[in-house]
């Protein structure tokens, strides 16, 4: 199975895509948080060298946000990570959807559901 291709401006056209589809609603919710393309997940010194992720949410998720949280704190961070996707997908239209599952994926984990949940609903 070859992977597909798809540039880094592609790419990125197709995450902003998916960002495009998040609902007016939940969009205005999305509170200090950036979103990053990154060639691929780097494991850490004591995670298991062979980790592969698509996606990954690093911060605070708004449902634990309290007084502490400051209007100044530094942003949550999303990334998606372009070479697992590819590497994962035969077409650009699977690209496409795997950027999409992706994007709400973490999404969500910046609104506060967790992983078993995203699974009961799909987006696991």
């Amino acid at each position: 199975m070859d992977p597909a291709w798809m540039d880094e401006d592609e790419f990125e056209d197709a995450v902003d895509a998916a960002l495009a589809q998040i609902p007016d609603g939940l969009a205005r919710r999305m509170d200090n948080v950036v979103v990053f393309i990154e060639d691929r997940y780097e494991p850490g010194p004591h995670e298991d060298p062979d980790t592969v992720l698509l996606g990954l949410y690093e911060g605070t998720p708004l449902t634990e946000r309290d007084s502490w949280y400051a209007a100044g704190s530094l942003p949550d961070r999303i990334m998606v990570y372009r070479e697992p996707i590819l590497q994962m997908c035969t077409s650009r239209d699977e690209v496409v959807e795997e950027i999409l599952v992706t994007v709400v994926h973490e999404v969500a984990h910046h609104f506060g559901i967790d992983d078993d949940r995203l699974h009961e609903l799909g987006w696991g």
